[in-house]
């Protein structure tokens, strides 16, 4: 059987998986060993066994995926994002689009604590969907923002998504964290001018509020600086730590967490319930991704040993398209499995394939590398597979219906491919940060 040929049989095994419901992680591995066999080398199995426990099992880098997960968890048990978010609701309340700009404001720090998107989407969707809807905002506006917003987890630091990127690629955790933080906050803040602008031209999407409690605002600031601060010490601690080269990802993770726990109890919410509970929501999702790493660690290497990643690679070297045509494709196929895959399974599948062929053009990998970070901000996003979706049809109301949730989305899908079109033009966004802080 030819290269080419068990390129094509492998995808096809996996896009037939994909469409049969079964999970991920379960296809991938199928599929390796289906493809092993189909390509009369079922041997390239132990090889692959022994790369798994070799470069999966064995990376310290992956320990600091579960830490980040305990960590966000302790701080969502803080109940400080409860607290942030009502002290800012009671602030901005009378200003028109008010609460939607809150949940943007709260979703870019709780996208620098939690990193977890259905934690984000979840904790933001009951804090404010029934609030806003109840005082007159848009049902589509509504679901967009808190959806897009609560996507920001995967881009702005410290992020799972980055850590598992950096462990597959020649880039340190700390450079691209560093490359992420302007495009993240950047992104955030897009969203809060498109809602500024609806609230402006469609004041019946967004209307101002007279909050019902009578606050003075210096008191509401002074809660909310008292609300925010110790999270924001304990972030800006751990990426300081990290862009400074003080910490790795895995100690800088492990202080995090430990952080995060004296928060809690200081707060007097610690319980052994909820410390349990935090524990095993952590081993569940840790091992979802790590099924996922494994599985897709086991269809590359089949994929590889057996010739079609090699094939794969020609195809696209041979189209003899200029760079940035060939980088633009690259980013069409990431936006297309979007709606198919969840990000980890993107990463892993695409990354072997494309970083060899960026690596040989004369374009900046770490560029490269956040540029496909933005684009995956949509994979949450894009029907029929979108996960933000389905965690925010979950917890919404019975008069949301599923089509308000999409149209929703929509204008920030947009800003998203507006964002990749500015870091295109200007590469900047991506390399200042890393840069300023790495060249001597």
């Amino acid at each position: 059987m030819t290269p080419e040929l068990i390129a094509l049989t492998m995808f096809g095994l996996l896009l037939l998986g994909l469409f049969m419901g079964h999970p991920l992680a379960f296809v991938l591995g199928g599929t390796a060993v289906l493809g092993a066999v189909i390509a009369g080398k079922p041997m390239v199995l132990g090889i692959v066994i022994n790369r798994i426990f070799g470069d999966v099992l064995d990376n310290f880098t992956l320990i600091a995926i579960p830490l980040f997960i305990l960590m966000a968890r302790f701080l969502s048990d803080s109940g400080v994002t409860d607290k942030m978010f009502e002290s800012l609701r009671l602030l901005m309340s009378n200003i028109r689009g008010g609460l939607a700009l809150a949940v943007v404001f709260i979703s870019i720090l709780l996208a620098a604590t939690t990193g977890i998107i259905g934690a984000s989407i979840t904790v933001m969707g009951v804090m404010a969907l029934r609030p806003m809807l109840q005082y007159g905002y848009s049902p589509t506006l509504t679901t967009g923002v808190i959806a897009a917003s609560g996507c920001l987890g995967i881009l702005i630091p410290p992020s799972i998504m980055l850590i598992l990127m950096a462990s597959y690629s020649p880039l340190s955790v700390g450079e691209l964290f560093a490359g992420a933080m302007v495009p993240g906050v950047v992104l955030g803040l897009l969203y809060a001018v498109w809602v500024f602008v609806v609230a402006v031209v469609r004041p019946d999407m967004a209307p101002a509020v007279e909050p019902d409690e009578k606050i003075s605002k210096p008191a509401l600031v002074r809660m909310l600086l008292i609300e925010a601060v110790p999270p924001l010490v304990l972030i800006l601690g751990i990426l300081g730590s990290l862009l400074a080269g003080i910490a790795t990802a895995t100690e800088a993770s492990a202080i995090g967490a430990a952080l995060a726990l004296v928060i809690v109890i200081m707060r007097g919410k610690f319980s052994w319930a909820s410390f349990y509970g935090a524990m095993l929501e952590t081993g569940r999702t840790s091992a979802m991704i790590l099924f996922i790493v494994v599985g897709a660690t086991a269809f590359t290497g089949v994929f590889n040993i057996t010739g079609g990643l090699r094939a794969t690679q020609e195809i696209i070297r041979n189209l003899d398209m200029a760079p940035w045509l060939l980088i633009a494709m690259m980013m069409f196929i990431v936006f297309i499995l979007g709606a198919f895959l969840d990000w980890t399974g993107i990463v892993l599948l695409s990354f072997p394939i494309f970083l060899p062929i960026v690596q040989e053009m004369d374009v900046s990998l770490l560029w490269f590398v956040v540029l496909m970070s933005v684009v995956l901000q949509t994979s949450f996003l894009t029907p029929p597979f979108g996960y933000a979706l389905f965690y925010l049809r979950a917890i919404a109301p019975r008069e949301v219906k599923t089509s308000h949730i999409i149209v929703g989305v929509l204008p920030f899908i947009g800003l998203i491919l507006m964002m990749c079109v500015a870091i295109a033009l200007f590469p900047q966004l991506v390399t200042w940060l890393p840069e300023t802080l790495y060249t001597k």
